[in-house]
């Protein structure tokens, strides 16, 4: 879209493992709703920021990482291009891994609103990796992180071993109800279809006890 008044700055933040044998052409294609959204013809011509002090979207091979510090101008619709990428980096990322957007109300002046208005700023976390524990391994961290800075202003961390323990009972409830609800759509064993969803239930992720 055009960049002419537009109602947000929008700031794209995370980094992604990607698995070994992916190429650079898969993530042009995984990235696509990003740098078509912002005029470009290609992720090497999208990739620079609104804000070149930012690195913008880069692709670290020897590591395998997907690095994104990343601005564009836009609007709200901007989310649906971020289902889009997700999806795509899914199916090429090697570990679960936490993406940060940050709309910035473009339009809003502290100095010159009225005391009582509020800005249009959002924030949304989201998530990506290669099956439904890996997504979901890394939203339990994230949880843990938060909630033990948050307590730790009033408690001291040896403290709060309970509270994660009760974070752990959580995911592994819904953990264990993803892979019921996925046993449910298999066919029976033997039926000779070929096997189930190839997002079957796996691992349960590593602190879900």
């Amino acid at each position: 879209m055009s960049s002419y008044n537009a109602p947000f700055e929008i700031h794209v933040h995370g980094d992604v493992q990607l698995r070994p044998d992916v190429t650079y052409a898969q993530i042009q294609d995984a990235l696509k709703p990003l740098w078509k959204y912002a005029g470009a013809k290609s992720l090497a011509d999208g990739a620079q920021s609104a804000y070149e002090e930012e690195p913008g979207i880069k692709f670290d091979a020897p590591e395998h990482m997907l690095r994104m510090c990343w601005t564009v101008p836009g609007d709200e619709d901007f989310r649906q291009s971020l289902d889009e990428m997700c999806m795509s980096l899914n199916e090429l990322s090697d570990q679960g891994a936490a993406i940060e957007i940050t709309f910035y109300d473009a339009e809003f002046d502290e100095e010159e609103e009225a005391p009582e208005a509020d800005s249009r700023d959002d924030f949304v976390m989201l998530f990506v990796g290669p099956t439904p524990a890996a997504i979901m391994q890394v939203q339990r961290d994230q949880l843990v992180e938060d909630v033990i800075n948050l307590m730790e202003r009033h408690f001291d961390g040896a403290e709060l071993g309970g509270v994660v323990t009760e974070i752990d009972k959580l995911f592994s409830q819904r953990f264990d109800a993803l892979v019921n609800s996925l046993e449910i759509g298999k066919p029976p064993r033997g039926s000779g279809s070929g096997g189930g969803s190839g997002h079957g239930g796996g691992r349960r992720p590593k602190h879900l006890h």
